[in-house]
């Protein structure tokens, strides 16, 4: 706050604030090229690495992933029932089940995963997370012990976070389309021909390939944005002015600048 008055009070150090801000988002883009690149370099994944990697998708995927089904399910299935009830009192009963899979399956599922890997990952910051609180170490040892600790753990963060993403976005995709079907058509199977012609012309291949694109996009921002305002924190320590995790701002807006160009491209 102190921080802000600041800054309106002082029009000279406008300029500064804004490159900083620029140089922000630049080292973001930076980090995320070079993750990207080494995580596609066959000699990351020695042995430590493939058990450190694998540590963490176990960790941030399959631990949570029924959960995060269960939930969804949950929810989805109480927002089919209210869109299959809805339409069929406007008499719109055979574009329901479009608007689930367009509402649900491309644009809910998605971002619903992308936040809760999110909140996973710890939205909440916690400075001893970091090696920041040792007690009895210098601040010079404690910030290099903390940049050591995210170095080392950097890509199979990123690459777990990303996996997260994907696979729960997916997992639960196909368990909605699933339960669409049954609210629709029941157990009888003569609905499998109107279903699947319904589905794929939803899905039609640019639509396809947008769906992917954007849950990718989504797990690259969960993975990369916080670790780089972590990483850029440790940099310059005196920028810590909340106690939310850095970058969760940052992350959100990503995650919404997403979603929008999305529906702009799909839609308009």
């Amino acid at each position: 706050m102190r921080r802000s008055l600041h800054l309106a009070a002082r029009p000279s150090l406008w300029g500064l604030a804004f490159a900083r801000y620029l140089r922000s988002w630049w080292y973001m883009f930076f980090l995320g090229a070079v993750a990207i690149v080494t995580a596609l370099s066959p000699s990351t994944y020695n042995r430590t690495n493939r058990l450190v990697t694998a540590r963490y998708i176990h960790a941030s995927s399959w631990q949570v992933l029924p959960w995060f089904t269960l939930l969804s399910a949950l929810i989805s299935l109480v927002i089919i029932r209210i869109v299959l009830v809805t339409a069929l009192s406007y008499g719109l009963s055979r574009y329901a089940l479009e608007m689930v899979v367009r509402v649900l399956v491309l644009e809910l599922i998605p971002l619903s995963a992308a936040l809760f890997a999110a909140l996973r990952a710890g939205m909440a910051f916690d400075a001893s997370a970091l090696g920041l609180a040792r007690a009895g170490l210098p601040t010079a040892e404690v910030n290099a012990e903390a940049l050591r600790r995210l170095r080392r753990d950097l890509v199979p963060q990123l690459f777990a976070n990303a996996v997260s993403v994907l696979s729960l976005a997916m997992v639960s995709s196909t368990i909605v389309l699933v339960l669409a079907y049954l609210n629709v058509y029941g157990l009888s199977p003569w609905g499998l021909p109107d279903y699947t012609r319904t589905v794929g012309r939803v899905f039609e291949p640019v639509v396809a390939i947008g769906f992917v694109l954007k849950t990718v996009l989504f797990g690259l921002a969960v993975a990369v944005i916080p670790t780089a305002a972590i990483l850029e924190l440790q940099r310059y320590p005196r920028r810590l002015a909340s106690s939310v995790q850095p970058g969760a701002l940052r992350l959100l807006f990503v995650l919404l600048l997403i979603e929008g160009a999305s529906l702009a491209l799909k839609y308009i």
